[in-house]
C-alpha cells in the first residue's frame, strides 16, 4: 500500500487523487468514531486499576512555569492565556493553534506537579475539568498528535495524581485514560507518526492492570516495531532528517523503556537496537555548545532539555558523517553541513530545502545559523526554503515547492525539492579536512550546478570556503548561455551575534556573544551587506541579522565567490554591536 501511493504521487495530478483518498477515509474514520458502538467498545475491558509502575519522563519539568499554571497562566507555544487562580482553561477561546494542541496535550503536567505534592489536588481539577467538555471524541482533541502526547503525559502523572483522587473521580480519570489509549490503539496513524502513538499505547499498556493494560501493552509494542523499522533510516538517524525528531524519539523510548522494566517486560530488540542507533546519532549532532544544528525542521534546543537525554561523550573519534550530515571539528571552529536531500513524501512535513546549509560555531558559540524554523513555530513556511538557511541561492526562485490548498490540509505542508543527490567528497590530513560537495537543483532552471568546497586549516585555525556555479554539460542555445542570472549568497547569525562591516566594504566582522575574540569573514564577491534576518529559538522569533554576498553569473561561464571566516582579535573591542563601519 505504502508502495502504490508513492507511485500515485508521482501521477499527473496524483498528489489530488491521493488527498482524495485520504480525506475520504478520514471522514469513514470520523463516523465511526462518533458511533454509539464504537463508543461502547472503547469501554471494554473496564480497567482494574494501576499498576506498581511510575513511568519517568526524561524531559526536564519547569517549577516556574509550573508556579504559573497554579496562579492560572498558561505561557505555552509562544503565546499566553491568563484564566486567573482556579480558572479554567477548557471554557475558552486558545490563542493560537499551536497553544491549543499544547494545552490539550497535557505536557504541561510534569511543570505543575514539579512545583510539590501539594498541587495535585489542582492537577486532578484541570484533568477533571478536560473530561467534562472533551470525553468524546472530536477530530481535534482527540487527533494526532495531541491525544499521544496526552496520553504519554498521563501515563507518567497518574500514578502522583491518583494518590489524592476520591471516588468517583478516581474511577472516571481511569476510565478516560483507558478510552483514550483504546482509541490510539484502534486508529490508523500515518507512518511518520506511527511510532509516538505506538509508544503511547504501550506506556498505557504499562500503567494500567488487568486485562485491559495486557492488552494495550501487546497492541502497542507490536505496532512499535513496525513503526521504528520505517521511522529510522539505515545510517542511523530519523527518517525525517530532523535532529530535534531525532531527540524527541529517544526520549520518547527512554520513558518506554523504563516503564517496561518497572513492569518486569523486556523491551523488543528492535527498540533496543532503535535507542542504541538513536544514541550515536545524537552524539554526531550534539554540537560543542550542548546544542542541536538548527535545521530539517528542528529547533537547536536549550542545553539542559538536550542534556536530560542522558547521552555521553564518545568514547571514541565520531563518525565523520551521518544521517546526511557532515561535521568538521577545528580547535576553535565546529561545521554542520546539510549534505544530503531533505525527506521525501510524507516525511517531508517538516522538510527543508536549504541544500549545503551551514551551521559553524566559534568557541563553543553559535555563529551563522539557519533560521530554525520548525512546525510548531509561528513562522512563515517560506522560512523552509533556500532563502532562510546559510547557502547560495540563484535568480528569484527557490529550489522546493510547499504543497497548498485542499491538498496540504488533508496531507500536511509537504516539500518537494528540486534536487534529489547530493554529491559529498571528504579529504583528510593532518593539518586540515576539506568537503566538496555538489547539488544540482539549478540545473533544470538555470543549467548551473553549485559546488561548494569548505576547508577547514586546523593550523591556522580558520575556515576557507569556496562557492561556485559551473556550466552543465546541457546543450543551450547561444543567447540562453549568454544570460545573466543573480545569485546570493546567504550567511545568518545568531542572535546574540554583533556585526560591522569594513569601511572598504570586503569584510564583516562578528563576534559571537561573550567570545573572547571576534571572527572576520573576507569575500571577494562583488556586494556585500548586513541585513536583517529571523530565528527561532524555543518556538518564539528572535531577530537576527545575515551577511548577505551578492553577485552576478553567466550561464555559460558560471560564476565563483571566495570567502574565509577567521579570527581577528584585534577587531574584538571596537564592535560597538551595531551593523556599522569598522
Amino acid at each position: 500500500m505504502a508502495w502504490g501511493r508513492l507511485e500515485l504521487t508521482r501521477l499527473p495530478g496524483g498528489i489530488l487523487a491521493l488527498a482524495l483518498i485520504q480525506a475520504t477515509a478520514d471522514v469513514l474514520r470520523r463516523e465511526w468514531s462518533l458511533s454509539i458502538l464504537y463508543r461502547w467498545l472503547l469501554t471494554r475491558p473496564v480497567p482494574e486499576g494501576l499498576n506498581a509502575v511510575t513511568p519517568a519522563n526524561p524531559r526536564p519539568a519547569s517549577p516556574s512555569q509550573g508556579r504559573a499554571i497554579l496562579a492560572g497562566r498558561y505561557d505555552l507555544a509562544a503565546a499566553v492565556l491568563d484564566v486567573g487562580t482556579g480558572g479554567d482553561p477548557w471554557d475558552r477561546a486558545s490563542p493560537s493553534l499551536a497553544f491549543a494542541r499544547a494545552l490539550h496535550s497535557m505536557e504541561w503536567l510534569p511543570d505543575l506537579l514539579s512545583v510539590g505534592p501539594d498541587v495535585r489536588a489542582e492537577a486532578i481539577r484541570l484533568v477533571l475539568g478536560w473530561s467534562r467538555i472533551f470525553a468524546n471524541w472530536n477530530a481535534f482533541s482527540w487527533g494526532e498528535p495531541v491525544l499521544s502526547r496526552r496520553v504519554v503525559a498521563l501515563a507518567c502523572a497518574l500514578p502522583q495524581l491518583l494518590q489524592e483522587a476520591v471516588e468517583p473521580d478516581r474511577s472516571r480519570i481511569i476510565n478516560d485514560f483507558a478510552r483514550q489509549a483504546r482509541h490510539l490503539a484502534a486508529s490508523r496513524h500515518r507512518p511518520q507518526r506511527a511510532a509516538y502513538p505506538s509508544i503511547a499505547v504501550a506506556l498505557a499498556g504499562c500503567v494500567l492492570s488487568g486485562k485491559a493494560g495486557d492488552q494495550l501493552l501487546k497492541k502497542g509494542l507490536d505496532r512499535l516495531v513496525a513503526a521504528l523499522s520505517t521511522s529510522l533510516e539505515v545510517s542511523g538517524g530519523h527518517a525525517s532528517r530532523s535532529p530535534q525528531a531525532a531527540l524527541e524519539l529517544m526520549f520518547d523510548l527512554q520513558t518506554l523503556a523504563g516503564a517496561l522494566h518497572q513492569r518486569g517486560t523486556s523491551p523488543p530488540p528492535s527498540m533496543i537496537r532503535a535507542m542504541e542507533t538513536l544514541h550515536q546519532t545524537l552524539q554526531f549532532f550534539i554540537l560543542r555548545d550542548g546544542c542541536l544544528p538548527d535545521m530539517q525542521g528542528g529547533e537547536a534546543c536549550r542545553p539542559s532539555y538536550i542534556a536530560a537525554a542522558g547521552i555521553e561523550a564518545p568514547t571514541g573519534d565520531l563518525p565523520a558523517g551521518r544521517n546526511g550530515y557532515q561535521r568538521m571539528d577545528g580547535h576553535s571552529l565546529q561545521v554542520m553541513v546539510d549534505a544530503a536531500a531533505p525527506a521525501e513524501g510524507l516525511w517531508s512535513e517538516g522538510a527543508c530545502a536549504q541544500p549545503l546549509g551551514l551551521d559553524i560555531l566559534v568557541h563553543s558559540r553559535r555563529l551563522i545559523v539557519a533560521c530554525g524554523w520548525s512546525p510548531d513555530a509561528h513562522g512563515p513556511q517560506a522560512l523552509r526554503l533556500v532563502d532562510a538557511g546559510s547557502t547560495l541561492t540563484v535568480g528569484d526562485g527557490g529550489c522546493g515547492a510547499l504543497l497548498s490548498g485542499p491538498a496540504a490540509l488533508v496531507l500536511g505542508t509537504r516539500l518537494n525539492s528540486t534536487y534529489r543527490e547530493v554529491d559529498v567528497r571528504r579529504h583528510e590530513a593532518e593539518g586540515g579536512v576539506w568537503l566538496d560537495l555538489q547539488h544540482d537543483a539549478w540545473a533544470r532552471r538555470y543549467q548551473l550546478l553549485h559546488e561548494r568546497r569548505l576547508f577547514l586549516d586546523l593550523d591556522a585555525d580558520e575556515l576557507r570556503g569556496e562557492d561556485r556555479l559551473t556550466p552543465t554539460t546541457d546543450g543551450a542555445a547561444a543567447e540562453t548561455k549568454r544570460r545573466l542570472v543573480p545569485f546570493t549568497l546567504r550567511f545568518h547569525l545568531h542572535p546574540t551575534v554583533r556585526a560591522s562591516q569594513s569601511r572598504d566594504g570586503r569584510s564583516v566582522v562578528l563576534q559571537a556573544g561573550d567570545a573572547p575574540i571576534g571572527w572576520r569573514l573576507r569575500s571577494d564577491a562583488q556586494d556585500i551587506s548586513i541585513e536583517a534576518s529571523v530565528y527561532f529559538d524555543s518556538l518564539r522569533t528572535r531577530r537576527s541579522q545575515q551577511v548577505v554576498l551578492r553577485g552576478m553569473a553567466r550561464v555559460d561561464t558560471g560564476a565563483r565567490v571566495r570567502w574565509k571566516l577567521a579570527a581577528d582579535p584585534q577587531s574584538s573591542s571596537r564592535i560597538d554591536g551595531r551593523s556599522g563601519a569598522l
